[in-house]
């Protein structure tokens, strides 16, 4: 970013910008397109449109390989429920409401929780994490306007790419540890009967 765009972005944005995070290795090759076909075979809806959405971005981010693409796929398919919810189902639940004042999401305003409530296809949580991203994908943007973006299926798709690959999720699904990985995503094991059946299904369908 440069000095015209962090004040601009300074100027829309009243919470600080973080440094942009390290520079990822170059892509890797595409060994396995995510097709139309494929989303429809997995049970995600708006199967075309999610698609075109994760093309760039999976490519993008190097989620490129048989091995990645099925980590990937069974992970955001539990967190979306498949491309349904792109938006964090509120409650409030319990936990929900500990989102106000965690201070490891960030959360040090009043109503912070409710808005900072989990976007994309990997359920982006908190005002550290969203604003991290704003930073990084669309820091021309209001944060409003980033949050509704993270509701699209383009920037649902691009964000869960995004965050998968500058957490080290790639490496950490080259080593077919899933349980680990699900802990890095989900910091425990919400979910892992889902999430596993997923993943087999995935690799079937990739032959990974």
């Amino acid at each position: 970013m440069n000095l015209f765009q962090r004040i601009l972005a300074a100027f829309r944005n009243p919470d600080p910008l973080p440094e942009p995070y390290p520079v990822l290795p170059e892509p890797l090759p595409m060994a396995a397109p995510v097709t139309a076909e494929l989303l429809t075979r997995l049970g995600w809806v708006a199967p075309s449109e999610y698609a075109a959405a994760l093309s760039l971005p999976l490519r993008s981010y190097s989620i490129t390989t048989p091995t990645r693409l099925a980590a990937f796929l069974a992970q955001v398919g539990h967190e979306s429920g498949g491309g349904r919810y792109t938006r964090e189902i509120w409650g409030p639940t319990p936990s929900q409401l500990r989102y106000e004042r965690r201070a490891d999401l960030g959360n040090h305003l009043p109503g912070d929780g409710r808005r900072f409530l989990g976007r994309g296809l990997i359920q982006i949580t908190g005002r550290a994490n969203t604003y991290g991203a704003l930073g990084a994908l669309r820091p021309m943007m209001s944060i409003d306007e980033f949050c509704a973006w993270l509701e699209s299926r383009p920037g649902a798709a691009e964000s869960a790419c995004w965050w998968w690959a500058t957490r080290g999720c790639n490496e950490r699904a080259d080593t077919g540890d899933f349980e680990r990985l699900t802990r890095h995503i989900n910091g425990g094991l919400n979910g892992l009967a889902d999430r596993r059946q997923r993943w087999g299904e995935a690799k079937a369908a990739l032959d990974a």
